[in-house]
């Protein structure tokens, strides 16, 4: 077990990184920082030269792969960082730094047991994405067949391990100081966190969850999902066959290309609820980023690090919620939402409905 003294020196250091980039400065002037917290602000930042606009996104970065990937989860979480930061926060989307190819090449081969040449032709030794957790390169197999190789990060799981271990330990400490701490429940945040990124390290995991996607979604006009090579997959290294395509976010050059964007949104939104409202699962990280338009205008779907669930009852409820929303009747979308208890009972439902049709109406 990792002593104390040991999460307070890494929190002290990753906070004197938050100082450097002003990322302390919001937090420590909220009303809602326990003063305990306050002062190991203040003792962080002390000497620090600290910039007039904070940059979350570069602390998170400089800090490492698991801030990087815990920014990304804060980055939806504005209740407990605030509009601005999650905002900033959303550029970790963004490529970072690759791992030098022989560092790659050697996990290719530690974890496929063998050479790089037995089981591919050639790789690309210069990738074509870098995350948090693991980067992608070109390859050609053997069979001449052009794939996609994502292969984790050289020691990502045990530094992930060990930092996940010392947020356990502050939203512990945090929560036990009570009032506004214990409501935001940095516990069950980080145990979240936890349990996705978990998955996330596991790339069989994310090969079933394509594979089962793929047969989810057989026969569906005009969206896809790439075949895995699972030949030349295990635990760290995932094959799958390479898309040529247009990112979804680039309208210009969807419009060059002459795809119909009235279609693609159509194709979208039924693929969704295909997945969702029939099937009870769903790619949970589907951004822009991860969305190509093929040559023949088919959507095809990458990166199945985390995929959601629901079950029966929620899918009627997201059904009904959908509908209520686009024939206007906002009055039993509000009651859903109480039923469901997806907002707290003390809450007003004529309120509530009155809120979503300011929302809903324009």
């Amino acid at each position: 077990m990792t002593a104390p003294r040991t999460h307070i020196f890494r929190l002290l250091k990753w906070g004197r990184i938050l100082a450097r980039h002003g990322a302390l400065k919001g937090l420590e002037a909220a009303p809602q920082t326990p003063p305990e917290v306050r002062r190991l602000f203040r003792i962080a930042r002390l000497g620090a030269s600290v910039p007039k606009t904070p940059d979350y996104a570069g602390a998170f970065r400089a800090i490492g792969p698991a801030a990087i990937k815990l920014g990304q989860t804060l980055a939806t979480r504005p209740d407990l960082v605030g509009e601005e930061a999650a905002i900033n926060l959303l550029s970790l989307q963004d490529s970072l730094p690759p791992v030098p190819f022989p560092e790659i090449r050697a996990e290719i081969e530690l974890g496929l047991g063998g050479p790089l040449e037995r089981f591919f032709a050639h790789v690309d030794p210069v990738p074509v994405g870098a995350a948090s957790i693991a980067q992608v390169h070109r390859g050609t197999t053997i069979e001449g067949r052009d794939v996609a190789i994502k292969v984790l990060r050289p020691g990502v799981r045990k530094n992930f391990a060990r930092d996940i271990e010392t947020y356990e330990w502050a939203a512990a400490h945090l929560e036990a100081l009570g009032g506004e701490a214990t409501r935001l429940r940095p516990q069950l945040t980080i145990a979240n966190f936890k349990r996705w990124t978990m998955r996330e390290l596991d790339l069989r995991r994310e090969a079933a969850s394509a594979s089962e996607l793929a047969s989810a979604m057989d026969g569906h006009p005009g969206y896809r999902v790439p075949e895995i090579d699972w030949d030349r997959t295990c635990g760290t290294v995932m094959t799958l066959e390479w898309i040529d395509g247009i990112k979804i976010s680039n309208r210009e050059a969807l419009i060059a290309a002459g795809h119909d964007l009235p279609d693609l949104a159509r194709r979208l939104v039924l693929a969704f609820l295909r997945q969702a409202i029939a099937g009870g699962f769903f790619h949970a990280d589907m951004h822009q980023g991860n969305l190509f338009v093929a040559p023949d205008s088919t959507i095809v779907a990458i990166d199945f690090g985390i995929m959601g669930r629901i079950n029966r009852q929620a899918r009627f409820w997201l059904a009904e919620i959908l509908y209520g929303l686009t024939t206007g009747n906002y009055k039993r979308v509000a009651e859903i939402h109480f039923e469901a208890q997806y907002v707290p009972s003390y809450h007003n439902v004529d309120e509530f409905a009155t809120a979503l049709r300011a929302v809903g109406e324009p």
